[in-house]
């Protein structure tokens, strides 16, 4: 439990906040009613962003302590402040021309609008989000270089004839289907977003290999091979591509802009413990399909993404259909395991 305590440690300094905010805006009743709702959204980020944390773990185990540490500590104030507070409120501040201050008191003071202009932006937001994700998961899909694969012959053939190239084509054209959904005046601005998801992606990569070139350097290359800034920003916008659905979902239970962070944050932190649990357990070694689970929850997620710029999708649906791969590669994986021990004995 050592690798959860911070994330209990600050659980509890978020939910006495959360029970101080209600209080002083609705007494007793109000402190419980905040209590309870930034329990909800805790829970439901986490089980929102189980594959994401199993995601991380496949990267985060090669790296060295000292950018595990950076994830845990820099990373989770990025990811809670940066992409669960700042960035709704910046995409409100482009939507409506209004200095950040004053969309924050907007966001205070008139939630209802505030959460009308987000929502808004939900298009174009998913659009961004459903073109890393799903370069994610096509990513993960075409690489040859997998010794196990889940689906057998067809995912490694797909593995084979896969390449990079395909990936931004079969991306780039869900991209353009997500456009066809929607009305001529939001055609642009989703188009738009879908490719800057794409190029968001690319960069990071890019970024990546740039670093991974000075490993010959004594001094870098030991850095580099064991943690990056390139992976360091990879997992930042993953994070970010998964977070800002779980924003949009929160205010369909509570239009207060600080019980909603307050409760996306302790679900971060949690996430971001389970992610260090499943490195130091050693949980992708033990369950050898659960990376692949978590990565066709991602590409579900990618396409339900794309489908929500103009189809509204239940947050349960996608919270179960994610958490469905997750069940069944874990299956897989404790059959494989018996197999393996059999055929060893």
């Amino acid at each position: 439990m050592r690798h959860f305590r911070l994330s209990f440690i600050v659980t509890v300094i978020l939910m006495a906040l959360a029970g101080w905010w209600g209080y002083e805006h609705r007494g007793v009743a109000g402190m419980l009613q905040a209590l309870w709702i930034t329990a909800i959204l805790g829970v439901l980020e986490v089980s929102l962003s189980f594959d994401n944390a199993v995601v991380n773990a496949s990267v985060l185990r090669g790296w060295n302590e000292f950018w595990r540490k950076l994830f845990l500590t820099v990373g989770i104030l990025v990811a809670v402040f940066g992409m669960r507070l700042l960035f709704p409120l910046v995409i409100v501040s482009a939507a409506t021309s209004l200095g950040l201050v004053e969309v924050w008191h907007m966001a205070i003071d008139n939630p209802t609008e505030y959460s009308r202009h987000l929502t808004e932006k939900h298009a174009e937001v998913s659009a961004f989000g459903g073109a890393f994700l799903m370069l994610v998961f096509l990513n993960f899909l075409f690489d040859e270089e997998k010794e196990l694969h889940w689906l057998g012959w067809l995912e490694e053939k797909v593995g084979q004839y896969g390449t990079e190239g395909l990936a931004v084509l079969l991306t780039l054209s869900a991209v353009c289907g997500a456009m066809y959904l929607m009305e001529p005046a939001r055609k642009l601005p989703v188009l738009i977003a879908g490719v800057s998801g794409v190029l968001v992606y690319i960069g990071v990569q890019w970024i990546s290999g740039l670093l991974e070139k000075e490993e010959h350097d004594p001094t870098v290359g030991k850095m580099i091979s064991q943690g990056s800034i390139g992976g360091f920003l990879y997992l930042e916008v993953l994070d970010a591509s998964f977070s800002f659905d779980g924003v949009i979902g929160a205010f369909a239970i509570t239009n207060d802009v600080v019980i909603i962070m307050l409760g996306l944050a302790i679900g971060a932190m949690f996430v971001r413990s389970m992610t260090v649990f499943l490195v130091y357990k050693g949980t992708l070694e033990q369950f050898v399909y659960l990376e692949h689970g978590a990565h066709y929850a991602i590409g579900i997620l990618a396409l339900i993404m794309f489908a929500s710029v103009h189809y509204h999708i239940p947050e349960w649906f996608t919270g179960l259909s994610g958490l469905a791969f997750i069940l069944v590669s874990l299956w897989s994986s404790v059959r494989y395991r018996k197999r393996m021990e059999g055929q060893a004995a």
